[in-house]
């Protein structure tokens, strides 16, 4: 983007860093979006990565949601969303590269939302934990850049998922949802069909959204 683009978008490029498992991390605002987190190619915390999430969360709006699971919280753009919705909410947050977490806290007020921040994997998050904890909601975001690692389409990690959901909860996975990604999408959904007794599915901006519940 040149700089005279820049300049009538009103961007500026606060910093840049490399992370060992997401590469490149830069850290925008602009006049559209405000402050976000972008690498890989894509938005991964805050701007319109934070939108594409308003849209199944005002679906469950309606529902006690006492306590919150993200997995994959990135730069934690989508904990704003949840504490709107649902202001008393326990949120913990799982992600395993620290670099673009720290980001968050610097930049996009993580640290002022309550979060109680793990640093993991959440195939391995998820494998230890499904006996300690009950969840009313489990946000899952956990692309690399724009791939979703093939081990999270495995049967075990989304009956690991359901595992962790109360009684009357919710899972709400991400997925892209353009070109060759369709397909990848279409082939999660039917997925998590086999696991979920119910599957929502939303479709804000080039993404898809699955709302599961058993």
């Amino acid at each position: 983007m040149s700089n005279f683009t820049k300049l009538l978008t009103g961007m500026k490029i606060l910093e840049e860093v490399i992370s060992p498992i997401n590469g490149k991390l830069t850290v925008i605002r602009d006049l559209t979006f405000g402050t976000y987190i972008h690498g890989g190619g894509i938005t991964q915390s805050g701007g319109i990565a934070q939108l594409i999430w308003k849209k199944p969360l005002v679906r469950l709006q309606n529902f006690e949601i006492r306590n919150c699971l993200i997995l994959g919280l990135g730069g934690g753009g989508i904990v704003r969303l949840i504490r709107k919705n649902w202001p008393k909410v326990k949120i913990v947050g799982v992600d395993i590269d620290p670099v673009i977490v720290d980001l968050g806290r610097k930049y996009l007020g993580l640290d002022k939302e309550g979060v109680e921040i793990v640093i993991d994997d959440a195939y391995n998050f998820v494998a230890k934990k499904p006996q300690l904890k009950s969840w009313d909601l489990v946000c899952v975001d956990i692309y690399l850049g724009q791939e979703y690692p093939r081990k999270f389409e495995e049967r075990k990690f989304i009956e690991g998922v359901k595992k962790v959901l109360g009684k009357n909860g919710f899972a709400v996975f991400n997925r892209l949802y353009y070109e060759e990604k369709r397909i990848q999408a279409v082939r999660f959904l039917h997925l998590l069909e086999k696991t979920f007794s119910k599957v929502d599915v939303v479709y804000p901006k080039a993404n898809i959204m699955f709302i599961c519940s058993s």
